[in-house]
């Protein structure tokens, strides 16, 4: 009897423990997957995080990358502008430098200094260089040119293109130049001559002839066609400064008004 109840004592037991068991054992698994799916949202986010952080690694490295670029292009606009800044003032100072040792001839009015283009141009009325149809300097023309070569022969490093021009009237039968060409580029080749023989490097200079096909007045009356009839020296730009004069012609200015360019009423030519 005895035995019997151990027995039915050791069934309940292991019976108890057995649906004790069983019952803890889906809440475990269910704790367990749901720990797992906890895990993998944790190591989802940390995957996602970290790979935020490399973008965002990234786009720091970039900033700091272009930001240096940016230094670099800042500094380089900067030695950029004093550059310019020097190159203007050099030029600047070229050109009232000119304008002093010019000064009588341009008061006188047998000289105007203008830019053209970005260029500093000298222009003399080809009637205080030359006698009407004529290629050689007159008297008056020498002094004048005297006093211009002195000034050119300061200065150091540029190219002067000596150019004539004139007005659309035709030279008279029997002139020896045949045609407006032909004069324009003799006055040029005289005024080149001139300037050689009084001290300036022939290397700097150079001659060109126009004829009537650049005008800087209409040719419809004596004052145009005056102003046509002439003989231009440019300082042609070294490459470092070919910025343009807008400064200088401001500053100084030289720049042409649209009120010279007026159509005049027709007048004789005194050519």
């Amino acid at each position: 009897m005895g035995m019997y109840r151990n027995f039915v004592w050791m069934t309940w037991f292991w019976l108890i423990i057995f649906v004790v068991a069983t019952g803890c054992g889906d809440e475990i698994k269910a704790e367990l997957e749901k720990c797992k799916q906890e895990i993998f949202i944790v190591q989802k986010e940390k995957k996602d995080s970290q790979k935020r952080v490399d973008e965002l690694t990234k786009s720091v490295m970039e900033a700091q990358e272009q930001l240096k670029k940016t230094d670099e292009m800042k500094q380089e606009l900067k030695q950029v502008q004093e550059k310019k800044q020097t190159l203007s003032a050099e030029r600047l100072k070229t050109v009232k430098d000119i304008l002093d040792q010019l000064k009588s001839i341009i008061e006188a009015g047998n000289l105007k200094v203008r830019t053209k283009r970005g260029k500093m141009t000298l222009e003399l009325p080809s009637a205080v260089l030359f006698d009407s149809g004529k290629a050689d300097l007159s008297d008056k023309g020498k002094e004048t040119m005297s006093s211009v070569a002195k000034a050119l022969k300061k200065i150091r490093g540029r190219e002067f293109q000596v150019a004539g021009h004139t007005d659309n009237v035709k030279v008279s039968e029997g002139n020896p130049f045949g045609d407006n060409w032909h004069l324009s580029t003799a006055r040029a080749v005289s005024v080149v001559l001139f300037l050689k023989q009084s001290g300036v490097n022939p290397k700097q200079l150079s001659a060109a002839g126009y004829a009537q096909y650049q005008p800087t007045a209409p040719n419809k009356g004596a004052k145009g066609k005056a102003r046509n009839r002439r003989i231009e020296i440019t300082l042609m730009p070294n490459l470092k400064e070919l910025p343009d004069l807008t400064e200088l012609e401001q500053e100084l200015g030289l720049k042409e008004s649209d009120a010279d360019n007026k159509d005049e009423k027709k007048q004789p030519s005194n050519f």
